[in-house]
């Protein structure tokens, strides 16, 4: 079952200060609009369970916009354009023209997903390519209390942050010719994330250059590595 969906959701946000000597306590109420566009897919046999795992699909740069058309050029959305089956619910956003993925925007995407379909919430997965590799290490980092395990391809992070999130497992692709991307910026995130006792895995591919995600999304073994992650408590530490 394949669904097409807009959807327009509101992140509100409060703040609140604490009376101290001759201050005040006030607070601020504000509501913050997210509006993504998405593609929604259900399992065929979607109501025969009560919950399921969500994969959660960025794109790259190129499929920007306002038409979700061009969200089916590349990975799971157009593996399932193709007639492919997911043992998920499967959900392509698509980042409007001249933006890059806003991390608020798409856990307002996620609580708006939780709300309205059967998602399992210890098993979401986030995965994407380029544009949208930078936006799954940047959610992990942003949300890691969400999130079961990432898959970024020929993306990067900020490897200072790589602690926020160390106890998600990540499985990052690249290929070794990308000079659109090159491979440092995964191979810094693994490095930054064993330095905090993490495993993570790499894979790159010696004759890629920046299209490391159709081999990746092609591989059974990533959605089978996905499914047997569960979502972990965050470790303790503070944010500095």
């Amino acid at each position: 079952m394949k669904t097409l969906v807009m959807m327009l959701c509101v992140l509100g946000l409060a703040v609140s200060s604490v009376r101290a000597d001759d201050q005040t306590a006030q607070q601020l109420d504000v509501q913050v609009p997210a509006k993504l566009g998405y593609l929604l897919y259900l399992p065929q046999d979607y109501e025969q369970k009560e919950a399921w795992p969500l994969l959660v699909f960025l794109h790259g740069s190129g499929e920007r916009g306002d038409d979700l058309e061009l969200v089916k050029k590349h990975g799971p959305p157009k593996l399932i354009a193709a007639g492919k089956e997911f043992p998920f619910i499967v959900v392509s956003p698509q980042c409007p023209k001249n933006r890059w993925w806003r991390e608020f925007e798409l856990v307002a995407l996620l609580d708006d997903l939780a709300a309205k379909h059967k998602v399992d919430q210890d098993r979401v997965y986030i995965t994407g390519l380029s544009m949208g590799g930078f936006g799954t290490w940047n959610l992990a980092e942003y949300a890691p209390e969400r999130i079961a395990a990432i898959a970024p391809i020929c993306g990067g992070g900020d490897r200072q942050r790589a602690k926020y999130f160390s106890h998600i497992p990540v499985w990052a692709f690249h290929g070794a010719k990308d000079t659109g991307v090159l491979p440092i910026r995964s191979e810094e995130m693994i490095e930054a994330l064993k330095k905090e006792g993490a495993e993570p895995k790499l894979t790159i591919y010696p004759e890629a250059g920046h299209d490391a995600w159709t081999e990746t999304y092609e591989n059974p073994e990533l959605y089978e590595w996905l499914l047997s992650h569960k979502r972990q408590p965050p470790k303790e530490k503070s944010k500095k």
